[in-house]
Order: C-alpha cells, then structure tokens, then sequence
C-alpha cells in the first residue's frame, strides 16, 4: 500500500542521478575520455570499456557506502594498472571529473517542471551522489540540497539521510514527497521515514517490492499533475 495518500504537501525532495539529471551519457563521454587521454600516454594499452565497466563494479560491490569519489579513482586506478599506469591517475582522474561535470545536464523536460513547481513547493535536492547542482545544470534551482557523505551524512536508504531531507525542508514527513528513480532508495527508504513518494519509471519496470509508490510516472513534465492528484 502507498505510504500516505491526500493532504497538503509542502516540500517535494529531489533524487539526482537519473532522476532530474540524464547521467549514463556523462559516464560514458567521460570515460572515452579516459580512453583517448591512456592511449596517448601508451598507444599499446586497450583499456576498453569493458575494463572500466567491471572495474567499477568490482570497487562498488566491495563497499557500496563509499563516496562516490571515492569509488570512482579505485575504479581508474585499478583499470590503469592492468597497463602499469597507475602512476597516472591523478591526471586521468581529473580528466574523467572535468568531462564528467561538463556533459551531465538536466533531462529536457526538468527545468521547465522545477519552475512550475516552484511556486507552490519547498524543492530539495537530496543524492547519494557526487552532481553537484551548481556545475550540472541546476544551480540556484533547490532551497536545500543535500549530498551524502557532506557532514557525516551516511548514504540512502539510512534513515538519517531523510531525517536529514525532514530538517532541511522544515515540515513533517507527510508533507513531503521524495522523487526519484532508484526503487529502494527513492520509494522504500522514504516510505519507511512516513513521506510520500513518486518513483521516476521511464522504463515502465513492475513494481519489484512491497512497497506500492504513491505514484509513477515516465516523464518528468507529469509530475505537477501527480503532485495535485496526491494532494486531493
């Protein structure tokens, strides 16, 4: 069953990645990136995606609740030593982070759903991640944002992530819905702190737990008309 249905809502707290910001294509132009810069330091070494892909995956697995940061210099660092080029990771390092920011950018339809929003709603911004809103598109969007790891802030789904969303947005946690796309971390971890939540679905996936979102949507723009129908 949703978590609440009707009432006021107050705030609405934004995920990230994949949510308000369109990531994979950033990733994936950073990399190559990485890629073009390792094959001018050594034409021999093929690091491939596959390498960087695994590498990533392999540091993730290991310790999910690293920073972000964190996990992604491990990553590069162990797909530059399958060359011997380690010694080269501060560069590629910087080199991935720089074309990373300059690539992410809001999905198209995003900002013009903020400014609709923005009249009626507190907006947060609350990620897991590393995209600061300043450097992706969406400075001076939020009046809070949040990013984990900043001031001892653990990850989601740890109950003091929301806790933390509650105390920045100011209201009670019926009052606030959180958006995102990630199903365990944007609609059970909130679910369980007593907001409300709208899961992102652009994929049309089946819900895969228990936990029913109050409501779905594919598409950004289609959230101002399920934010009104919660409020009913």
């Amino acid at each position: 069953m949703p978590g609440y249905s009707g009432g006021v809502i107050r705030a609405v707290a934004f995920d990230a990645d994949e949510t308000l910001l369109d990531l994979r294509p950033a990733i994936e132009a950073a990399l190559e990136v990485v890629r073009a810069e390792v094959r001018g330091i050594d034409p021999a070494a093929e690091l491939s995606r596959d390498h960087l892909r695994d590498d990533w995956n392999s540091v993730f697995a290991e310790d999910p609740d690293a920073p972000v940061p964190h996990i992604r210099r491990e990553a590069l660092r162990r797909s530059l030593a399958r060359f011997g080029l380690e010694h080269h990771l501060d560069t590629q390092v910087e080199a991935f982070f720089a074309a990373r920011f300059r690539e992410t950018r809001p999905f198209p339809d995003a900002l013009a759903m903020l400014a609709e929003l923005r009249s009626s709603y507190v907006l947060g911004y609350a990620t897991n991640g590393n995209s600061i809103a300043e450097r992706c598109g969406l400075g001076g969007e939020f009046a809070f944002e949040l990013y984990a790891h900043q001031n001892g802030l653990p990850k989601k789904p740890s109950p003091a992530f929301f806790a933390a969303v509650l105390e920045a947005a100011g209201v009670d946690p019926h009052e606030v819905v959180y958006v995102g796309d990630n199903y365990r971390h944007d609609v059970e971890a909130p679910a369980a702190a007593g907001m409300r939540t709208v899961w992102v679905n652009r994929a049309g996936r089946e819900v895969p737990g228990a936990v029913v979102p109050d409501a779905v949507i594919d598409r950004l723009a289609h959230l101002p008309e399920a934010l009104a129908r919660l409020a009913t």
